[in-house]
């Protein structure tokens, strides 16, 4: 299976070479991986210490944020290596000031893995959530790298549990350590012989609650609610937009706000959403705002998370296409919340479901209803709210017990 597993990946890098021709996205993923050694040879000398970090995405490099952070401030005399698979991590990311080199990591060869690993020669390697590449992790193993996976997740779906995946679970004697986030994970880990894991919880908590210390202050947003009761929506796709549409236009009272912060940031979406409101509506890049507005368009990036500080209850967005986005952002400011039914792969968003903080809805109607019971009954928002609040703050300090491990090894 190794074998085919290579050939697998040199076949990868060919067919993904003449798709990037016809698709913008896999055009970055290879253009952006052709400068990744010369980046790194131009960042790092033999003579550097270097702590690597490895994020699939953006969600990920939000989960090893703190830990990056963190190390930075305590070691600041190692170089701080971070690389993305995704082009939608790595663009977002890519100047990102506590890191000293920040780039693709390269396809899965044997080749990559040994030129990746002879000019980075990490003191440590840290992977996030997941992301098992065998030939780098033989890589580190044979050099004796101390590597950890933090706020890991493994589900009994995944090759390294089943009978014909002895070769992935091979691949995993590479970890000195797994810092994993819920007792399923540590479960399936024991049962395939691995000891070497601790249950730490997931380390965006401590990420989301940092957010509640730091300065949230947006004067164009106190400007737009004018105190009043503000529903934040914010990833937004198409489907969840039309039936957010639906209750601002024909059942939202003149007394509601409405911040919108879609997803696709596309003129023509931006354009399409915003003429299908039928309240006055202004947008974050017009010249001169509007604050006398029902609905403000958010169509920039980078300021959802202190939008949300600003909110009186959130929708976030995904729950009607391929999954929601981040829930734990506006969760730490202590707001009821609402989702779309495709929540199911997000055990954060179970767990608030089930406490209680969050409701589901399938359609517009149920969305109806739950809008306008968040916006007339304040005990049960606040109820709700104080739900969100305490789970994120229940749920801190995974970050601490990785670091104190960390610490011991650097």
């Amino acid at each position: 299976m190794y074998f085919l597993y290579n050939i697998a990946i040199y076949l990868t890098g060919f067919l993904l070479k003449i798709v990037s021709l016809f698709n913008k996205k896999l055009l970055l993923f290879v253009q952006g991986r052709k400068e990744t050694f010369n980046k790194l040879s131009s960042a790092i000398s033999k003579n550097d210490q270097t702590i690597w970090f490895h994020c699939a995405s953006l969600g990920e490099f939000e989960q090893g944020r703190p830990i990056i952070e963190k190390i930075r401030s305590k070691y600041p005399h190692y170089k701080i290596v971070l690389t993305f698979f995704s082009p939608s991590g790595y663009e977002v990311r890519k100047n990102y000031a506590f890191a000293d080199v920040v780039t693709y990591l390269p396809l899965d060869t044997k080749i990559n893995a040994k030129k990746f690993l002879e000019i980075v020669h990490p003191s440590m390697a840290v992977f996030v959530k997941y992301e098992f590449w065998p030939n780098i992790l033989k890589a580190l193993k044979k050099q004796n790298t101390e590597t950890i996976l933090v706020s890991g997740i493994f589900r009994e779906n995944q090759a390294f549990f089943k009978s014909y995946g002895g070769w992935m679970k091979n691949s995993l004697k590479a970890f000195s350590h797994f810092f994993v986030q819920n007792e399923a994970s540590y479960k399936l880990l024991q049962q395939i012989g691995f000891k070497n894991v601790t249950l730490s919880g997931d380390t965006r908590f401590d990420r989301v609650y940092e957010i509640t210390n730091q300065d949230n202050d947006l004067p164009f947003m106190e400007d737009f609610i004018q105190n009043k009761y503000t529903l934040v929506a914010g990833s937004t796709w198409p489907k969840d937009e039309a039936h957010l549409v639906n209750y601002i236009n024909f059942h939202a009272s003149e007394n509601e706000k409405f911040v919108i912060a879609p997803h696709n940031m596309n003129e023509k979406t931006i354009g399409e959403l915003k003429n299908s409101i039928h309240k006055k509506t202004t947008l974050f890049s017009d010249k001169k705002r509007d604050n006398d507005a029902q609905v403000f368009i958010v169509d920039t990036i980078g300021i959802l998370t202190k939008i949300y500080s600003y909110s009186n209850a959130a929708y976030i967005g995904g729950g009607f296409e391929n999954g929601i986005h981040n829930i734990l952002e506006p969760a730490t400011f202590g707001v009821p919340l609402v989702i779309g039914p495709n929540y199911k792969k997000f055990q954060e968003a179970i767990d608030l479901v089930h406490l209680g903080a969050c409701d589901v809805v399938k359609d517009s109607a149920a969305l109806n209803e739950h809008l306008s019971r968040l916006f007339k009954d304040v005990a049960y928002r606040i109820k709700k709210g104080d739900i969100s609040k305490n789970y994120i703050e229940e749920n801190i300090g995974a970050t601490k017990i990785i670091l104190n491990y960390m610490t011991d090894k650097i």
